[in-house]
């Protein structure tokens, strides 16, 4: 079995989640941490705790799901795995930052790829990667099926989605990767997102304005 601890950092107050087996082995996924306490923040959580960072993974490369990526693989000497197609997206974040006036330095590139249908072990607790572009070109969620949570990412949000108004993303795909992706999965999916509160499958079903498809 899994727990999930999250952590809200950054100006964007972006979702940061540590996936944590009982072995005290885990991942950190889109690590937001910005600020020097931030960053103290999680790597004290960890060191506290006893866990052992086995996994860097990224949903997507947008700046504010990366900053603590190089603290990471510095401290922890982790390889980061994120969706080939995320590979500009990651090379473009340093130059995109400034954009927003914020600071990010130039990013190393990923170590590993993954696909659709790809799936990863943490000890007996398996993750699907479920590929879902739209918000960003090489998006990907990490789905628990026995335990019945995904990391969804920007993809879908308590009540909303994720914006598609930047460089690569797609509004359609968007829409069709949560219609045949996520919206497949059983309605009481628990839905941990990249911002905001952890929602399910089946709420957002109902009641996203985007779909209320029982509406």
């Amino acid at each position: 079995m899994t727990t999930i601890t999250s952590f809200c950092f950054g100006p964007f107050q972006e979702n940061t989640y540590i996936i944590t087996h009982e072995s005290k082995d885990c991942w950190i996924i889109d690590p937001g941490c910005y600020t020097d306490a931030e960053k103290n923040e999680l790597t004290n959580y960890i060191d506290s705790q006893g866990l052992r960072p086995v996994r860097l993974l990224n949903t997507h490369c947008h700046l504010d799901h990366i900053f603590g990526n190089e603290l990471l693989k510095e401290r922890y000497g982790l390889k980061l795995a994120i969706h080939p197609l995320e590979i500009p997206v990651l090379e473009m974040a340093p130059q995109i930052s400034r954009m927003f006036g914020v600071h990010l330095p130039p990013q190393q590139a990923a170590d590993i790829f993954l696909e659709e249908n790809d799936v990863l072990a943490l000890h007996d607790a398996k993750f699907e990667i479920l590929f879902t572009p739209g918000h960003s070109p090489g998006s990907i969620c990490f789905y628990n099926r026995q335990e019945g949570y995904i990391i969804s990412g920007d993809v879908l949000f308590q009540g909303s989605i994720g914006r598609t108004d930047l460089p690569g993303g797609n509004y359609a795909t968007l829409i069709n990767s949560i219609q045949t992706k996520l919206f497949t999965l059983d309605d009481e999916t628990e839905v941990y997102s990249g911002h905001g509160a952890v929602t399910k499958i089946g709420f957002e079903k109902r009641y996203n304005p985007f779909f209320n498809l029982e509406g």
